[in-house]
Formats: structure tokens, sequence, C-alpha cells
């Protein structure tokens, strides 16, 4: 027996949002469409400069756990923050999602991480990331019975950043292995990538990893080529399954010589894409705790992602498990 389907592990990060034009991410000089970590001096300074914002409760792994819950699947969340407003605020939202969260807060300083999150007119969100807190995650915070408990460990690429999230990481995999379980993680970012190549492909070569989810751009990154085929065919030698995202082209599910293309769904307006990502993981890991073909997966998956890119903020504020069975696919 299994306590929960999916068990997430990441940076716990309350989102800050906001509008903007393109001229003001010149004008401040970030980076569009990535996340750049900034430290508590330039937080302050951004955030002065910001227009009317709307907090939410974000970082990547922390909305597929989310979205997982949402779809009726139960999840379980490892993340720290800190004992302050941001941190209460974070805590509040992932249990009022249904999410068992029980990491212990870290004191008041370093304070709960922060993402100032800039939305251009296209819909592209450019992060800027103060870590704060949750760098503090280590290996006392892993809950050994959740880990072995839970179908799936999944985890964020940007764990990767504050270096005893990988000894917890890697803890992880060890429990859930031994007691049959599987292990997931997102590529998260291409910048990202480019940090931590080396070690990416050791944790999916080694078997570390067994489900790899990553976008058309980080997969280019990965094994630094512009050939998307090549590729594809790279990162179905390296791991067990892969999804790849591919934005309005759908995505691809890949095992062994397998693949599976799903399109993305029909949407009205693209809003913020925020979360994007991280709820197409939360619809594909619920498929799959549930018995589904890959390729339902990925459908369940695109459902997810494209809900969450039609409003502000990276959790889902419709019922996604309404909307998989208005779409039939549950």
């Amino acid at each position: 027996m299994t306590k929960f389907d999916v068990l997430t592990v990441g940076n716990a990060i309350v989102d800050i949002i906001a509008r903007c034009n393109d001229q003001f991410l010149i004008d401040n000089n970030i980076t569009k469409a990535a996340m750049n970590l900034i430290d508590a001096a330039r937080a302050e300074l951004l955030y002065s400069r910001m227009g009317p914002a709307l907090e939410a409760s974000g970082g990547s792994a922390g909305n597929t756990a989310a979205g997982v819950a949402s779809l009726g699947g139960r999840a379980a969340y490892f993340g720290k923050v800190a004992e302050d407003q941001l941190g209460e605020i974070f805590a509040h939202d992932i249990r009022a999602q249904g999410v068992h969260y029980q990491t212990k807060p870290k004191g008041t300083f370093p304070p709960t991480a922060r993402s100032m999150i800039f939305v251009t007119d296209d819909g592209e969100r450019s992060m800027n990331t103060y870590l704060g807190a949750c760098v503090e995650l280590g290996p006392e915070d892993v809950e050994p019975e959740v880990v072995a408990q839970a179908k799936v460990t999944y985890f964020e690429g940007y764990l990767w950043d504050p270096p005893r999230a990988k000894e917890a990481i890697r803890e992880c995999a060890r429990i859930a292995h031994e007691n049959g379980r599987e292990v997931s993680m997102t590529l998260s970012d291409s910048f990202c990538v480019d940090r931590y190549r080396a070690e990416f492909l050791d944790l999916m070569r080694s078997g570390t990893v067994d489900i790899v989810f990553a976008n058309r751009q980080e997969v280019l990154a990965l094994y630094e080529t512009d050939d998307f085929e090549v590729a594809l065919n790279k990162i179905a030698k390296d791991c067990k399954i892969a999804a790849v995202t591919m934005s309005e082209n759908g995505a691809v599910m890949l095992k062994g010589n397998e693949r599976w293309y799903v399109d993305a769904i029909r949407i009205k307006e693209v809003v913020d894409t925020t979360g994007a990502g991280d709820l197409f993981a939360s619809g594909f890991l619920y498929g799959y705790t549930q018995g589904r073909t890959l390729e339902d997966c990925g459908k369940l998956g695109c459902l997810a992602a494209g809900i969450v890119i039609q409003q502000i903020g990276p959790r889902p504020m419709r019922s996604l498990s309404e909307a998989a069975r208005d779409a039939q696919l549950i």
C-alpha cells in the first residue's frame, strides 16, 4: 500500500507577480523568459520598481504537488521556509490545496524565498529569485516514511543550486529505490542545465532518476545541440522515461524506441506561462501513478498546463479533476 501518489521536493518560494513591458526588462537588465538568481539587495530594488503585484505561493515542485492534488491525487511536499509572513502564506496555501507539508521552518533569517516575476504582453515570465530560507533544505528535512510510501518522488533541477539539497535528494532517491519506488526530476531551466549538465546526465545514466521532464530548450541545452531530433534520441537512451514539452506544439513522451506525441489543448488566450511546465508534470505524474498509458499521461499534462497559462499565477484556480472529467481524460 502507498500513502502518497507523488512526493515533490523543491524550493519553497512565494511568487510576487506583476505585468511589465519589454523595455522594463531591458532597463533593469532582466533576462527574458529565464530564472535569474538574485541577492537580497537586488530583490529589494526590483520589488521597489514593480507595479501592482499579486502574491502567490509558488516554487516549481510546490506547483506540481498542488496540481497533483487538484487532479485528485495524494501529494506530499518537502521545502523550507522561514518563520515569517511569507513562510506562513506558503504553508497555508500548499496545505489548503490538500498537500501533506510538514517541513519545519528555519527561524527568521534568512527570510522565506521570493521570486519577482515580470509577465510581458506575450505571456512570457521572467523570474528573479532570491532563494533565502529555501537553500537551508537538507537531509534532516527528509521524512523517510513519506518517501517510502510515495509511488514517485519528484524534484526540481533548481535544487542543484543549494548544495545541501543535493544530499537530501540523494537520500530521497536511496529510500525510494530501496522501497521499489521511482524517482523523477525536471531539468527546470536551460541556464540551470548549463550549470549542472554533467551532474544531471550522471543522475539519469546512473539510474538515480527514472523519469525526466524537460522542454525543448532544456533538452537542446542538455546535449549541446540545435538538432531537436538528436536531443530526443539521446534522452531516450539516457533515462527510463522522458517527457518533453514543446509549447504550443504539445509534448512527446519517450520510452526506449517508442514515442507518443500529444497535442496542446486549444486555449483562448495566453495570460501567464508561469507554472506551465510544473503543471504538465503534475498531470503526467497523476496519470502515471494511476496506471495510465504514457500517451494519456501526456494528454493530462497538456490539459493541466493549458489551463494554468490562461490565468495569473502558477497554482490552478479551477479544479483540474473537473476539467479532466470534462475532457473525458479521467
